[in-house]
């Protein structure tokens, strides 16, 4: 009779686990559920419930004087904010992963010296694993820090730190120039495996001769035994559509969990640049994967399209970007995201903080 029960429960969750429609369940945004600097850009939130049961944000801000864009590539530092609850209201505490200029065992610039970037956080066993990009440049020169832009990792027991950071980065460029990442490696999305190591997702663009700029927009992946690394590169199908096109970039911002409540698979959400996926060109779209390797769209591919309804009734025309999903006891609870950074009315951009129903 149990082992009846257990096969019945089993087989319950498997139907189940193809039935996670996050774009149901997204809640429209209250008024409340923003996280501001005053003069500051805010960009890339990245959620997480500490052992004491605070929440903690890590995101990236930089100044309003210098635009939103390039600004984010030249000026960026990661900063902490904490809140009593998921939804906020969110405070600012520090910087935790600032500029840190010239290393001075070799006399020449950090990897990251300059920017930090694309925060991605989790904490697990006593400890904060922070992922991000970093750059170093001239201060001033776009293309010279988007180049070197590598994937790095900080570590901390305290959310407000202090931070380890390494010497280098955690993935960098492949070598050869044919490489899909032979010219920068960026925006890491990072989670637990189920066997205690870590796979992480990078965006990448390939060298190209003659094109300052490089290549195609591509993602790859790299495991490691423990947070801390090492990371090693591995071959996979990262959200590449079935038929080949011309496109620059298919896809970007992803965030990555593992579900074992949703058939003991892992899930993303990012943004589906031109619509191939989910059908909402700049959109939000979900992929699933059995080994973290090899992606394809989820049964109900569509998270969010390019505007988003309100509390009050109305609709944002804006879109969401850096999406980021926080969980609680393996049951997505809301969606944070990044908001109006590329209006041209004034507006400044912020995180948001959307309610997921509860499943059904």
């Amino acid at each position: 009779m149990r082992i009846t029960r257990l096969l019945l429960l089993a087989i319950a969750s498997m139907v189940y686990a193809e039935e996670l429609d996050l774009g149901a369940r997204i809640q429209p945004l209250p008024t409340v559920n923003r996280f501001a600097e005053e003069g500051y850009f805010v960009w890339c939130g990245a959620p997480v419930k500490g052992a004491e049961g605070k929440h903690h944000l890590f995101y990236s801000r930089w100044s309003v004087k210098f635009g939103f864009a390039p600004g984010w590539a030249i000026h960026s530092e990661i900063a902490y904010a904490v809140a009593d609850k998921p939804a906020g209201p969110y405070h600012h505490v520090n910087v935790a992963l600032p500029p840190r200029g010239i290393n001075p065992t070799t006399g020449k610039k950090y990897w990251d010296a300059d920017v930090a970037h694309n925060a991605n956080a989790f904490f697990h066993d006593g400890k904060y694993y922070l992922f991000y990009t970093g750059n170093y440049g001239d201060g001033k020169s776009y293309p010279m820090h988007r180049n070197h832009q590598r994937v790095g990792l900080a570590v901390a027991e305290n959310p407000a730190g202090p931070w380890k950071r390494f010497d280098q980065p955690i993935v960098d460029i492949t070598d050869d120039k044919k490489s899909f990442d032979s010219l920068c490696t960026t925006n890491p999305a990072a989670c637990m495996r189920p066997d205690g190591g870590v796979l992480v997702i990078y965006k990448a663009v390939q060298h190209l001769d003659g094109k300052e700029m490089g290549g195609n927009v591509r993602f790859g992946a790299a495991i490691a035994k423990t947070p801390e690394g090492p990371y090693v590169k591995t071959p996979g199908k990262i959200f590449e559509a079935d038929k080949p096109g011309q496109e620059w970039m298919l896809c970007e911002d992803p965030f990555i969990w593992f579900s074992p409540k949703y058939g003991n698979r892992y899930y993303s959400v990012a943004r589906d640049v031109v619509g191939t996926f989910s059908g909402a060109k700049g959109g939000l779209c979900m992929f699933q994967s059995e080994d973290g390797l090899d992606w394809k769209p989820s049964t109900h591919a569509k998270v969010l399209g390019d505007s988003y309804p309100l509390e009050d009734g109305s609709i944002s025309q804006s879109r969401i970007e850096r999406p980021f999903i926080l969980l609680e006891n393996n049951e997505p609870i809301y969606l944070f995201g990044a908001a109006d950074g590329y209006l041209k009315n004034g507006k400044i951009s912020n995180n948001v903080q959307f309610p997921i129903a509860p499943a059904k």
